[in-house]
């Protein structure tokens, strides 16, 4: 099994991609020629050999014509631009893929509809070369997994078209939940969108186990000149075929517990509210008995370690905890996927889970269900009743 490795340690943008891409061995002349299938205004790829604390890569620029005049694109206006170009099928259907995740979060952080998203920084020539560059590597490496490090996200504020932000942007933020990260290894952003989409549309697992042999390694010189090597490092290898074959993914997570006997019982409900808009994966009570026999609640959270602070702080300050208990857990998950199913009551998306490459379990979406069951006057049971019989 070929792999494709992420190694994020001083994070990842566009142009760190496709040269680490390139430094890999992807042929660049290639590259550059199917670009030119792109119909956008003129630019030149510059791609040299630089180097960052001692370690040597390859730097690609996209420099653009002084004639170009800076304007904002819709996300309908890519998707036009993209699927009306001679690129192939499998390009063109990543490269949207990877500009959906960019626009799914600006669409929810601005509160409007993905087909009116307006790109400012994304909608520009060096990032539609960047993501459909990304696209076209990966067609060319032809691997069939793709594994990323936990991504390193940097910190202090970054200034883009709405001001100055804090690190990471609430783009990227949006982009890479569900993702494990790290950050404040310096004091500036080190993931940019393009880069978290780029991983967030093509990694089958995050993992910081590399257990794979190395064939080739490449590096992407980054434009920053820092304390630490502003590189991205991909690495080419090969995997036993029986590692994914259970489709299993193993990922690390922290348990976060508090034992608690003399709370009001109706303020659970704002507590685990507060609990999951903070990001938490899981809350749950559990009926404890407590020293002298007092009946009690132990409240679990299950999360990533970048929501871990948040988590501690709520339990403190909305309930009548005096402490927590933290642990880090191994999370063993089913690969997943969704699927639309239609019924004579509407179409209802359907969460299966696998194993051994067979579909094991399905299981349709509570909340869609219930507000179909409101709109069309039944009982919810009567629409999942609906699902299997396949009316």
């Amino acid at each position: 099994m070929k792999i494709l490795y992420y190694d994020c340690f001083s994070g990842i943008s566009g142009d760190m991609n496709l040269g680490a891409m390139i430094d890999v061995g992807v042929d660049q002349d290639r590259l550059v020629n199917e670009l030119k299938k792109l119909a956008i205004d003129p630019y030149e790829i510059r791609i040299t050999m630089d180097q960052r604390r001692g370690v040597s890569g390859t730097r690609v620029e996209v420099v653009l014509s002084e004639k170009n005049v800076p304007y904002h694109r819709s996300f309908r206006n890519i998707s036009k631009l993209i699927e009306e170009s001679d690129l192939s099928q499998k390009v063109k259907t990543l490269s949207l893929k990877i500009f959906t995740k960019i626009a799914q979060a600006e669409a929810k952080i601005h509160g409007c509809n993905i087909d009116d998203v307006h790109f400012h920084e994304i909608g520009a020539v060096d990032s539609i070369v960047d993501i459909v560059g990304a696209a076209l590597c990966l067609e060319s490496l032809n691997v069939d997994r793709v594994l990323s490090s936990p991504v390193q996200v940097g910190g202090g504020f970054v200034k883009c078209a709405h001001g100055s932000l804090p690190v990471p942007a609430p783009a990227t933020a949006e982009i890479l939940r569900e993702i494990p990260i790290k950050s404040g290894l310096v004091p500036f952003e080190t993931t940019t969108p393009t880069g978290a989409a780029i991983l967030a549309a093509t990694v089958d697992a995050f993992t910081e186990e590399m257990n794979f042999t190395p064939r080739k390694i490449g590096y992407g010189i980054g434009h920053r000149d820092t304390d630490i090597p502003n590189v991205l490092r991909i690495f080419l290898g090969d995997m036993g075929e029986d590692v994914f074959a259970d489709d299993v993914e193993i990922s690390e997570a922290f348990m976060v517990e508090c034992n608690i006997d003399d709370m009001n019982p109706e303020f659970y409900d704002d507590v685990m509210d507060a609990l999951f808009e903070a990001g938490a994966q899981d809350v749950f009570l559990v009926p404890v008995i407590m020293k002298k026999s007092r009946p009690a609640v132990k409240i679990s959270v299950l999360c990533h370690d970048r929501e871990l602070k948040s988590v501690e702080k709520i339990l403190l300050l909305r309930t009548s905890t005096l402490g927590v208990r933290t642990r880090k857990v191994t999370k063993t998950m089913l690969r997943r996927d969704f699927s639309k199913v239609s019924t004579k009551y509407g179409e209802i998306s359907v969460k299966n889970a696998y194993y051994r490459g067979e579909k094991i379990k399905s299981k349709p979406e509570y909340e869609e269900c219930k507000k179909l069951a409101r709109e069309k006057g039944v009982s919810i049971k009567e629409i999942y009743d609906s699902l299997k019989s396949g009316e």
